[in-house]
């Protein structure tokens, strides 16, 4: 067959591919706008994403577990706030988890130890290791033996946590009798760089909306931190996977596959506070170790071993989410090339546009939610903001979308060291400006 008979079968090709890639990504578009919506579409799981509005006397007892690695500059305060929290002393413990090569994060911790035993606070303590691998999950299994308490909570190092934290947990495990409780993470510095806005609002909308739509179905990622399990759970499951990179999303699947109801509590008022990524590089690390974790946790395959299909396709959308990042930072540049070379008929070229129809709704929701973000913390949105983030769009999917595709890359040439994420405690400042304008 010559060249010339080729073409006339080539370009219908063409025309069917891009009609199918421009259904699908309109359905999955679609589908996470749903999600991003769900707790304000939906009056009852409003309702139950709430915190209760009084809290029960102190009943349950607490392990506060603070994983550490070169945290010099936030550690302290992090363990003031903890050790600070409304809730009594005598029931609470807190373990800072370092390795045994982290001298600068030790002698911080071991610091602020000594002030607070001065003070008659001794329920704090270092928990070092010397064995591999040097990460988050095998430092969480390395102090789980040695705590004592109910429930067991993690926090990251930076995290500003709500003084009454413990006290809303404590009243919802004990009146819902549920056996583990998510509540709300918000990144908060959203003005420090130009990707900021954009990374503050993933979380915005994954922890308020999408996260009660997962535990609702019975299939649901966890996050990192904020996670609170009842102990005798934990030593039932044998700890964390320290294998895994997002050993939290590996934890909360393989608690979803045993039948457990997990509780999300977002209420504005009570969230931990964290900060984006200090940098570009330090942003695309850890979202490349996020989408590398996710990858792992496909591979495991305890998502097949949830009850029903719903949960099992739920767990599989999302953990094959990075590998369709990384597909659409393939398209995208092939499609603008295509708007610009290739004439089609009407009718598939509006089916094209689909997609940039949704990537609309998409950016209105998020403006919408930017606002809503500000209001709830005493911050002040303005137009410039908006238009930082109209601007930055783009170049956001397509860094995470190079994060996925380096992920898939790490996960090839199978490396699985932990990509390190630096915190300077840049949502400090904001948390401080914002209580001195309420106050």
């Amino acid at each position: 067959m010559g060249l010339g008979e080729a073409e006339p079968m080539i370009i219908p090709i063409v025309y069917l591919v891009l009609v199918l890639v421009s259904i699908l990504l309109t359905v999955q578009s679609t589908h996470v706008l749903y999600l991003m919506l769900y707790t304000w579409d939906r009056r009852d799981a409003e309702r139950k994403a709430r915190a209760p509005d009084t809290f029960i006397p102190p009943r349950l007892s607490f392990s506060v577990l603070l994983p550490a690695r070169h945290e010099e500059d936030v550690i302290q305060s992090t363990i003031e706030r903890v050790v600070r929290a409304d809730y009594p002393a005598e029931l609470l413990e807190v373990f800072v988890i370092c390795s045994q090569d982290d001298d600068g994060t030790v002698k911080k911790a071991e610091e602020k130890i000594d002030q607070l035993a001065r003070e008659g606070l001794h329920n704090v303590r270092v928990v070092v290791f010397d064995d591999g691998p040097i990460n988050k999950p095998h430092g969480l299994n390395t102090a789980l033996p040695q705590t004592a308490n109910k429930v067991v909570t993690i926090f990251d190092a930076e995290d500003d946590i709500h003084p009454k934290i413990f006290r809303l947990v404590n009243t919802v495990m004990v009146k819902e009798r549920v056996r583990v409780v998510q509540a709300g993470v918000q990144l908060m510095n959203y003005q420090s760089n130009w990707y900021s806005t954009l990374n503050v609002l993933e979380y915005f909308f994954w922890f308020k909306s999408r996260l009660h739509y997962h535990a609702h179905h019975g299939s649901i990622p966890l996050g990192g931190n904020t996670v609170f399990f009842a102990r005798e759970l934990l030593l039932r499951l044998g700890g964390w996977d320290d294998r895994n990179l997002t050993e939290d999303a590996d934890m909360g699947l393989r608690i979803s596959a045993m039948g457990e109801r997990v509780r999300v509590v977002y209420d504005d008022r009570y969230v931990t506070k964290e900060e984006t990524p200090p940098t570009l590089g330090h942003f695309i690390r850890q979202r490349t170790r996020w989408s590398q974790g996710f990858m792992q946790t496909l591979k495991k395959g305890t998502w097949k071993k949830m009850p029903t299909r719903k949960q099992r396709w739920l767990a599989f959308y999302v953990l094959v989410f990075p590998r369709g990042q990384a597909l659409l930072g393939l398209y995208l540049p092939i499609s603008l090339g295509m708007i610009l070379i290739l004439k089609v008929p009407v009718l598939i070229a509006l089916c094209s546009y689909l997609p940039v129809l949704l990537l609309v709704a998409h950016f209105l929701v998020q403006m919408v939610g930017l606002y809503e973000f500000t209001d709830a913390h005493g911050l002040e949105a303005s137009p410039k903001a908006v238009l930082r983030m109209a601007i930055a769009w783009f170049p956001f999917q397509m860094v995470l979308a190079y994060a996925a595709l380096r992920a898939m890359r790490r996960q090839l040439a199978g490396r699985h060291d932990w990509e390190k994420t630096q915190h300077v405690g840049a949502h400090r400042g904001s948390t401080e400006e914002a209580e001195s304008r309420v106050a």
